[in-house]
């Protein structure tokens, strides 16, 4: 059977899971700013926990972002790291379609639209459906202020809102028919993400995982004269 092992440092949460004999461990901590000191340890915690070694692992999958930049460096350094040391593939996972994913299996929603604050008064924006227990994209992931985000053209019943985005509250353009501003990336639906990447052959090689960052203007804007 298939060993996979998702790590996710792409927000204030940090999360590892793993996948072994049909058996899923995992394990989730909010730490702001403490990810580069806590994510090797919290990965092999998690091997010790399922009694093997890191050489079992087939594939890593990490959360390749959008999100905070420093996190989602730090998941692709140490996934980069193991995955040339074992000679293993990679499966990077959207870090909006991870919230997509733990709000269907949290809250049952079919229809999710992913918020994540963006800084400089924008959000990182996807929407989500269900298909199969797969949350899959519709559309395209964005980076856009509150009052541009948009559902997808002929979009109908109810959608679910999640990410710290949904902070924004009435300044954003969607008003979902629920929403929970608190949901962060988790491993474990990166992981379910991960195995039907898997399934369908989408691992590459080590030196193909990159952040996806959707801006490339990081800094702050100078405050006008």
């Amino acid at each position: 059977m298939t060993t996979l092992l998702a790590l996710d440092t792409a927000t204030e949460a940090c999360s590892v899971a793993l996948l072994h004999d049909g058996r899923v461990l995992s394990h989730y901590e909010v730490i702001p700013r403490l990810h580069a000191q806590r994510l090797l340890p919290m990965i092999q915690t998690l091997l010790s926990e399922a009694g093997i070694a890191l050489s079992a692992v087939d594939a890593l999958a990490f959360g390749r972002g959008p999100g905070a930049f420093t996190g989602v460096r730090i998941a692709v350094g140490v996934v980069q790291g193991l995955a040339f040391a074992l000679e293993r593939p990679v499966l990077p996972v959207s870090t909006l379609a991870t919230i997509a994913q733990r709000a269907y299996r949290e809250q049952g929603a079919e229809q999710v639209a992913v918020a994540i604050d963006a800084r400089m008064d924008e959000v990182y924006w996807g929407c989500y459906r269900a298909q199969q227990g797969e949350m899959q994209l519709a559309g395209s992931e964005a980076v856009l202020p509150p009052e541009q985000v948009s559902l997808p053209r002929g979009s109908e019943g109810q959608w679910f809102g999640a990410g710290t985005g949904w902070g924004y509250g009435a300044r954003l353009a969607v008003q979902p028919s629920a929403s929970d501003a608190t949901l962060l990336p988790h491993a474990l639906d990166l992981l379910e993400l991960a195995g039907f990447a898997w399934q369908r052959g989408e691992a590459v090689k080590a030196d193909q995982a990159q952040p996806i960052y959707l801006r490339d203007n990081v800094a702050t804007p100078k405050a006008p004269r």
